[in-house]
């Protein structure tokens, strides 16, 4: 049985996905408040703003990073998946950065769902580093 580095692509797409609900923001000032990367708020915190934005396109490339790593861990087009798998995690890594650099500032700061995303984006690159890796060499090979 061969290992099959596209299905832990996938698993951290989904990790970042679900971390998406956490909260990425929190605040002690005026009665505090955090608000999670899709948009939810609780308490009196004014950002993020209501709308389509960042936290929202992140999600929407975590699943399309599920595809690509799925694709990838079955053969599927293995090398243009496995590249899109790592195009689009480095696309997770830069907007998880500019969400930060958006929305975190006094009183605002970052909340543990806004490090696990951005610590499972970084693992989600190495992975599908490897996972192109092992489409390229293995449609060379076989």
């Amino acid at each position: 049985m061969r290992l099959r580095p596209g299905w832990l692509v996938a698993l951290s797409a989904l990790v970042v996905a679900v971390s998406a609900w956490l909260p990425w923001l929190t605040s002690r000032a005026d009665g505090g408040g955090r608000a999670s990367a899709i948009g939810g708020i609780v308490g009196t915190l004014s950002v993020p703003p209501p709308g389509f934005g960042v936290g929202q396109l992140i999600v929407l490339l975590a699943a399309s990073l599920i595809v690509a790593g799925a694709m990838a861990a079955r053969g599927l087009s293995a090398r243009m998946a496995s590249s899109a798998a790592l195009a689009i995690s480095v696309l997770l890594v830069v907007l998880t950065v500019w969400y930060y650099r958006l929305y975190v500032y006094p009183p605002v700061s970052a909340g543990y769902g806004l490090y696990l995303g951005g610590a499972v984006a970084l693992v989600a690159v190495l992975l599908s580093v490897w996972t192109m890796l092992a489409a390229w060499s293995a449609t060379r090979s076989g």
